[in-house]
């Protein structure tokens, strides 16, 4: 009712409103490919990839949407062809995260959170949290590779001398509790230190713990990109008197449960016992449960 009355107010009709909605999506989506022309003419491949996840996981699959995108991006590419030239990395990377901020506003994934929570976690706003990263065998890995399937998610690094190796020892555990319904969780570790976690260094460091952990990793950028979407923090932190190469990382810890629709579902926090996060994981899989529709028996 008030925003019906809003709109009478402003002499706009809910049709209006709804145009007025949708001319900013796509004028949202034309922006963005604008930025995917001009990615791909300046060979910026990790900037071009981001982009598309930001397509796929927000434009509308109508075909208003995809002409838009594609005149953005044609018009773009070939301005770069008449002297446009190519911008620099962080001004780049600025473009990307004001057009992903624009996208989520005009063009929010639908979708619900779970409800209820415990003392020892909380619900991050019903986010869907997007990350491009590799695992270790290089190939590339989305928030998208996943869906239908829960994800718990962690931050840290290798190196970690005692927050990760407990983290991960509380991960290892939650799979063991799940028993049979850990086959409806990914479990993931995320480096925060790209630098010195090689992919086989993941490999190695996830498997110490359970086989079925995933490791990943990317670029600089790209694992800041994803740390911001998880609103998770780090930063480098180095002694003076220390070699170059020796430095510790300070992060933000504790556990991210996406749910198979890959929305943000619960936060837990660092040291939770495995077994409230086990029985948490479990009683969300029943609940999805409830919610899928029932099967027709085979003839």
């Amino acid at each position: 009712m008030r925003d019906k009355l809003l709109a009478v107010l402003y002499g706009l009709t809910f049709p209006a409103m709804a145009c007025a909605s949708g001319d900013a999506g796509l004028s949202a989506v034309r922006d963005l490919g604008r930025l995917n022309g001009l990615t791909l003419a300046c060979g910026q491949k990790e900037a071009a990839s981001w982009v598309r996840v930001l397509m796929l996981n927000h434009a509308p699959k109508t075909r208003a949407y995809g002409e838009a995108y594609e005149e953005g991006t044609q018009e773009s590419f070939l301005a770069h062809g008449k002297g446009t030239p190519c911008p620099a990395s962080a001004e780049l990377n600025a473009r990307l995260d004001e057009i992903a901020r624009r996208l989520k506003a005009v063009l929010p994934v639908a979708g619900q959170v779970p409800a209820g929570h415990s003392a020892g976690e909380s619900v991050p706003n019903a986010v869907v949290p997007r990350y491009l990263l590799q695992d270790p065998n290089g190939r590339a890995v989305t928030n998208e590779d996943f869906l239908g399937r829960f994800q718990l998610i962690a931050f840290g690094y290798t190196s970690c001398p005692d927050v990760c190796p407990t983290t991960l020892l509380e991960m290892k555990e939650v799979l063991k509790r799940l028993g049979d319904k850990a086959s409806q969780l990914q479990p993931i570790f995320i480096t925060v230190d790209p630098e010195r976690d090689s992919a086989q260094v993941m490999r190695e460091y996830t498997s110490a713990f359970d086989p079925r952990i995933l490791g990943l990793r990317g670029s600089e950028d790209l694992t800041r990109r994803a740390a911001a979407e998880f609103r998770v923090r780090y930063e480098k932190v180095r002694d003076p008197a220390a070699p170059p190469g020796s430095y510790t990382v300070d992060h933000s810890a504790g556990m991210i449960l996406l749910g198979p629709d890959g929305r943000a579902a619960v936060r837990f926090a660092y040291a939770t016992p495995a077994q409230k996060v086990a029985e948490r994981i479990d009683a969300l899989m029943q609940e999805q449960g409830q919610r899928m529709p029932a099967q027709r028996p085979s003839r």
